[in-house]
C-alpha cells in the first residue's frame, strides 16, 4: 500500500491524513488525532470512497477526493474526482459524461466556484453550481497533450501535473506536447488474448529529438490561449518548470537547451506572451533540474522579497548552493561553504532561514541544517545522538516538521517535531533508538581506496558466527549510475531483499559501495565525474573497490564473489561480470539496459551526450559490447511488458551472447513491467530463482 496522503492545514497547526475511507487531523503541538470526514457515498452508491487524494477548497468548506486511481506508468495519478461539501453535506462526482476513472490533477480555482482537470490530454472546466462541463481544449491524442505529459517528461524531469490557475482565477497556464514526430516503441502482449497484440508507448530513445513542448495561458472568458514566446526550437528544448510569478500578470518558466547543459530562467508576461531572460547556468555536463533539490517536487516556487526574488540551487563553485537570484540578474551566494545541500527542505522567509538535508561529514548520512537567509553558517538541527538518514516535511511557516528517521540497526520511526529547537511531540524517535539494538547488527561501514585515489563509501553485513580466520563468498549489490546511491546509513543496509531465507545464517558477506557519479554530498567533481563514462567509470570505481575490500579482508574468498542489481544495477552488473571476469565470477542481472542506445533521450544524454555526437562512449559503454568477455555464471531476468528498459535489451544482449557461445541462464516474465510487480506469484518465484542461481553457483559457507 502507498504512503498515506498529508496535506498542511492552512494555518500550519494540523496535518492532515488520508487513511483509507477517511481523512484525519493531527494537531502537531500535541499529536492529537480527530476525524475531519469519513464513509463519503457518492449519491446512488452504498460504498464510500476510498481517498487515495484530496485537497481543500481555499475556505476549507470543500474537499476535492480522488478515488478509483489507476495507474499511468509509474504513479496513479487518473481516477475518478468527487467534491464533498462539508456544509451541505452533499457530494458531486466530477466529469459524469467523461470516460470513468479518467480525470487528472484536479485542482479548485481560488475562489472554490470550479475545478479544471484533464481527461484523455484535454483540460476541462465544470463549474459546480450547474454541473456544466466546458472543454478548454479538444485537440488532445495520445500525441498531442495538454494539460499533462508523456512518458519521458514523468520519468525523467518528475512532469506530471500540466497545468497552473491564475492567482485571481481568470486564467490557466498549461503545458503543450506535441509527440506526434516521437516514435512508438511496441511492446507485444502475448497472455491476454489467444491472439497477440500491440501495446504502443510514444517512447523518444537517445538520439531522437524531445516532444516540442510550449506554454499557454488560456483566458477562461474568452477560451483564447495565449502562447509564451520562449526562444529556440521547442523540439531541442525542454521546459521542465513553470508557476505563476506572485506579482502581474506573469509566468516563470525554466528552459533546458537538448544537451541539459544550459539552463534559462524566463519571466512571461501572460497577456503577450513576451519572455524576457531573468538567469542563465551553464555546466560542462549537465545542469540539474528543481526536483533534484526540492523534494522532487514538481509543483511550486521558492520566492523571496514579496516576487523580487527567488531562491535557486547550483553547482557553479564545486558545491551544491543555494543562491538568492533577483528578476533583476543579481545573484546572492547563500550557503558559503565546502559541503553540499542535498535537499532544500524549506525556505523560511518569515524566520529569515533555509531548512536543507545535508551531511557535510559523512557522505552516507543526512541531516537537517537551518542556513540564515542572509547568507552564514550551516547549523545542525538534527540531535548529534541520532546518527543515520533523516528527512523533514515542513509546515507552511516553518515551525513544526515531520521527521522521518532510519539507520542501519534502527527501524524507521516517524514524529513530529517543533522547529528550530527540534523537540519533539511524542518522543517516538528517541524511543525507537532506545530499543535498537545496535550490538545485534552485523552491518559495518567501510572505506576503501581505488589505485587512482579515489575512496569509496560501503557497508558489509558479515555471516553469522564469523570467524576470521575463514573464508566466505561475497555477493555485492551495485546500481551506480547517477539516479541512486546504494552505501547509505538507513534500514536495509545489509538487507537482501531478493534472497529466501537469512542469508547470513547461510554464511554469505552482503555488501555494497558507491562509485563516483552517484548522487552523494561529495561535491560537484564527485558527480558528475561520470558525465560521458557511464559503463566505464563506474564500472572501474566498482571492481578496484571491490578488488582493495578483498586485498584489505583476508576473510573474502576471492573465488566465490558474485553481484547483483536491478535495472541501472542490472546494467553494471552485466559490465562488471563481461569488464572484469578475474574478479566477478557469478552475476544476477534484472531488468538492465543492454544497449545504452535503446534508453529514453532525456536521462541518456543528460548524463552520456546526444549520441550523435557521443556515439563511441554510447557503445563503449553498453555491456552489448562486452558481452564477448562473459566467462562467469550469468542470470539475465527482463519483464516483456517493461515500458521503462524495454524488452529490446535483453534480446540485443542475448544475441551476443549466443553469438559467442555465452552459455548463460534467462528468465522472462510476461507482461511485467519494470518492477515485476504484476501477476500472481511472481515475486516468489523471482526470489526463489534468484536464492537458488546464488546458492548453485556462489556456494555458501565458510571454507
Amino acid at each position: 500500500m502507498p504512503d498515506p496522503v498529508q496535506k498542511w492545514s492552512p494555518d500550519g497547526q494540523f496535518q492532515y491524513k488520508a487513511l483509507g475511507k477517511s481523512i484525519v487531523a493531527v494537531r502537531l503541538a500535541t499529536g492529537e488525532r480527530t476525524v475531519v470526514l469519513k464513509d463519503i457515498k457518492p449519491a446512488g452508491s452504498s460504498t464510500a470512497l476510498d481517498i487515495r487524494d484530496f485537497s481543500f477548497a481555499a475556505d476549507q468548506k470543500k474537499v476535492l477526493l480522488f478515488s478509483n486511481s489507476k495507474r499511468v506508468w509509474r504513479y496513479e495519478t487518473r481516477g475518478d474526482y468527487f467534491v464533498y461539501d462539508t456544509v451541505s453535506k452533499q457530494v458531486l462526482q466530477l466529469g459524469k459524461s467523461l470516460p470513468a476513472s479518467s480525470l487528472m490533477f484536479a485542482k479548485f480555482s481560488p475562489d472554490g466556484s470550479r475545478v479544471a482537470y484533464v481527461s484523455n490530454h484535454n483540460l476541462y472546466l465544470e463549474t459546480l453550481a450547474t454541473g456544466e462541463i466546458k472543454p478548454l481544449t479538444t485537440n488532445g491524442t495520445r500525441h498531442f497533450i495538454n494539460g499533462t505529459f508523456d512518458w519521458v517528461y514523468e520519468e525523467e524531469m518528475s512532469c506530471r501535473d500540466g497545468f497552473r490557475w491564475s492567482p485571481d482565477g481568470q486564467a490557466i497556464a498549461y503545458w503543450q506536447l506535441d509527440a506526434n514526430n516521437t516514435r512508438d516503441f511496441l511492446m507485444i502482449d502475448n497472455t491476454d488474448s489467444l491472439y497477440s497484440f500491440t501495446v504502443p508507448v510514444e517512447y523518444p530513445i537517445a538520439g531522437q529529438d524531445p516532444a516540442a513542448a510550449r506554454i499557454g495561458v488560456m483566458n477562461l472568458a474568452s477560451g483564447n490561449t495565449t502562447w509564451m514566446q520562449l526562444p529556440g526550437d521547442p523540439a531541442q528544448h525542454y521546459l521542465p518548470r513553470m508557476e505563476w510569478a506572485p506579482n502581474g500578470n506573469k509566468l516563470i518558466v525554466q528552459q533546458l537547451n537538448r544537451h541539459q547543459n544550459e539552463s534559462k530562467i524566463f519571466l512571461c508576461d501572460a497577456t503577450n506572451g513576451n519572455a524576457h531572460t531573468v538567469f542563465t547556468e551553464t555546466d560542462s555536463a549537465w545542469v540539474d533540474i528543481r526536483a533534484s533539490w526540492d523534494m522532487d517536487n514538481s509543483v511550486g516556487w521558492d520566492w523571496l522579497q514579496q516576487g523580487k526574488a527567488f531562491v535557486w540551487v547550483s553547482e557553479k563553485d564545486g558545491w551544491r548552493h543555494a543562491y538568492r537570484i533577483g528578476l533583476d540578474g543579481k545573484e546572492t551566494l547563500l550557503t558559503p561553504g565546502k559541503y553540499d545541500l542535498i535537499k532544500i527542505c524549506k525556505v523560511d522567509e518569515r524566520g529569515g532561514h533555509i531548512y536543507a538535508l545535508a551531511s557535510p561529514e559523512n557522505a552516507t548520512q543526512q541531516y537537517l541544517y537551518r542556513i540564515p537567509l542572509k547568507g552564514g553558517a550551516a547549523v545542525r538541527l538534527t540531535p548529534q545522538n541520532q546518527p543515520g538518514t533523516h528527512d523533514y516535511v515542513i509546515d507552511p511557516y516553518g515551525d513544526y516538521a515531520v521527521h522521518e528517521f532510519s539507520n542501519y540497526y534502527c527501524p524507521p520511526a516517524s514524529e513530529y517535531v517543533h522547529l528550530p529547537d527540534h523537540k519533539s511531540v511524542k518522543g517516538e524517535v528517541a524511543g525507537m533508538l532506545k530499543d535498537a539494538k545496535k550490538e545485534n547488527s552485523k552491518v559495518e561501514f567501510y572505506q576503501v581506496t581505488t589505485p587512482e585515489g579515489v575512496t569509496l563509501d560501503g557497508w558489509m553485513s558479515k555471516p553469522t558466527n564469523f570467524d576470521p580466520n575463514k573464508k566466505y563468498p561475497i555477493v555485492f549489490y551495485v546500481y551506480g549510475e547517477p539516479a541512486s546511491a546504494t552505501a547509505k546509513d538507513e534500514y536495509g543496509a545489509g538487507h537482501d531483499f531478493m534472497y529466501r531465507g537469512d542469508m547470513a545464517a547461510d554464511g554469505y558477506i552482503y555488501a555494497s559501495m558507491d562509485n563516483r557519479g552517484a548522487p552523494l554530498p561529495k561535491g560537484r567533481a564527485w558527480r558528475k565525474a561520470i558525465y560521458r563514462h557511464i559503463g566505464r567509470l563506474n564500472i572501474h570505481d566498482q571492481a578496484m573497490g571491490a578488488k582493495a575490500l578483498l586485498e584489505k579482508y583476508a576473510f573474502i574468498d576471492s573465488s566465490r564473489v558474485a553481484v547483483w542489481g536491478w535495472s541501472g544495477g542490472g546494467s553494471s552488473t552485466l559490465n562488471l561480470l563481461f569488464q572484469f571476469p578475474e574478479i566477478y565470477k557469478t552475476g544476477i542481472a534484472v531488468a538492465a539496459v543492454g544497449d545504452l542506445r535503446t534508453y529514453d533521450n532525456i536521462y541518456q544524454e543528460r548524463y552520456m551526450g546526444i549520441p550523435q555526437e557521443t556515439q563511441a562512449d554510447y557503445i563503449a559503454g553498453s555491456a552489448v559490447h562486452n558481452a564477448r568477455n562473459l566467462r562467469g555464471n550469468l542470470l539475465y531476468i527482463h519483464g516483456t511488458g517493461d515500458d521503462n528498459v524495454h524488452y529490446t535489451n535483453a534480446e540485443r544482449l542475448i544475441n551476443e551472447l549466443v553469438k559467442y557461445n555465452k552459455q548463460f541462464q534467462f528468465m522472462s516474465y510476461p507482461n511485467r513491467s519494470h518492477g515485476l510487480s504484476e501477476g500472481e506469484g511472481t515475486y516468489l518465484h523471482l526470489f526463489t530463482l534468484y536464492t537458488n542461481y546464488l546458492r548453485e553457483h556462489c556456494a555458501p559457507g565458510a571454507r
